[in-house]
């Protein structure tokens, strides 16, 4: 039993050889990495239950789990997809060319499924009856595809899911690695009951979120386990303790073949660093709203210093009228002038001038002028 939280996803893993069988034919790994040319973190989880018995069913996994491995560890990500199922058709290859060195192998293959978690996009792939499940939030279903006959006579309402439990052809494979014919790999990866093959195939590269829970597990495991029983266990429990658990309870009804059980769970962001977010966004909030009062403030005086202020009237009273001198209001009471007053010819002599009273004029009102508008500094969420 091995558990271990590596960069990206914590891993809980366990393989049993169960209480029939002295050999354990089941092979798997999980290898932790980064890619070559991104230097992303990536995950790749390969499990692999040997058919053929005497005739070295665990040498197929073995050399299944070891192709894989080497196809995708060791190359630039460049079309995970396809990368993908050229893994498992070169599998398949590796496996026949075993068989062809050694005769007496002839009839070993193996099933595989396998999850490669690239950044936080999963990809998935299968062949044969092992199974990939997700668990995303309350939502949990069986996103591989059975490669039996009796999945098939489901598929075509031959039979229902309650009748295949105990269908004489239920171990019956239609899809495997090391059959004379090169595997097909399923890139189905299905999210709803209703959806095409091209629907799921397009799934894949499904975006990770926080808690959710990916179970690869051979199929000593389901054969004895209900789908209901996985998901209350990954609801549950811890990681390592869904684990074992699964494992306990195929043994105990039976554990008439090899049981292995990979789980990976994509952490919940660390709490230091959730609050060094959260510290950030405060500060720099606070930072904003600062800057925007002092600008505030900055006009203001400028527009008391300046005698600006739009929401005064400039307007005096009487009592409060310019104080500059005013020309008095003159005025003669008699008609005749002290002094002679020659008249040019052709005007009318004016005996007497009298000046009209002479009012003060209050001075303009001042004219508003409105503060600059100071947009508030946009204060971006980290």
């Amino acid at each position: 039993m091995k558990e271990s939280e590596l960069t990206h996803t914590i891993v809980a893993e366990l393989s049993h050889p169960g209480e029939k069988r002295s050999a354990n034919e089941d092979r798997y790994t999980v290898i932790n990495y980064r890619t070559e040319v991104e230097n992303r973190p990536a995950m790749l989880a390969v499990v692999a239950d040997g058919i053929g018995g005497h005739r070295a069913g665990e040498v197929a996994a073995q050399i299944t789990v070891d192709t894989i491995v080497k196809n995708l560890t060791s190359k630039k990500v460049s079309d995970p997809v396809a990368q993908l199922k050229k893994a498992v058709v070169d599998a398949g290859r590796a496996v026949m060319q075993a068989v062809e060195e050694e005769p007496e192998r002839e009839g070993m293959g193996s099933t595989v499924a396998a999850a490669w978690i690239i950044g936080s996009q999963l990809y998935t792939t299968s062949a044969g009856d092992s199974r990939i499940y997700l668990l995303r939030g309350d939502h949990f279903r069986q996103i591989s595809i059975d490669h039996t006959w009796v999945q098939e006579a489901i598929d075509y309402e031959i039979i229902t899911p309650d009748e295949a439990k105990d269908h004489p052809q239920a171990h019956v494979l239609r899809r495997y690695v090391g059959s004379r014919e090169l595997p097909k790999p399923d890139m189905r990866l299905r999210l709803e009951d209703d959806e095409s093959e091209a629907q799921s195939e397009a799934n894949q590269g499904l975006r990770l979120q926080q808690d959710d829970q990916i179970l690869l597990c051979s199929d000593g495991l389901t054969d004895l386990v209900e789908d209901s029983e996985i998901h209350e266990a990954l609801r549950s429990q811890s990681p390592r303790e869904a684990v074992i658990s699964l494992v306990d309870l195929a043994r105990e009804r039976g554990g008439h073949d090899n049981i292995t059980v990979v789980l990976l769970v994509v952490p919940k962001l660390p709490r230091r660093r959730a609050l060094g977010r959260r510290t950030t966004w405060l500060l720099a909030t606070l930072g904003g709203g600062i800057l925007l009062i002092s600008i505030t403030l900055i006009a203001l005086a400028a527009s008391w210093w300046l005698g600006i202020f739009p929401w005064i009237s400039r307007t005096p009273s009487p009592s409060s009228t310019s104080m500059e001198p005013v020309a008095p209001i003159i005025e003669f009471t008699s008609t005749s002038l002290p002094f002679d007053v020659t008249t040019p010819t052709g005007l009318p002599t004016q005996v007497g001038i009298s000046t009209p009273t002479v009012t003060p004029t209050p001075r303009d009102t001042a004219t508003a002028f409105p503060l600059p508008t100071v947009a508030p500094s946009n204060t971006s969420s980290p």
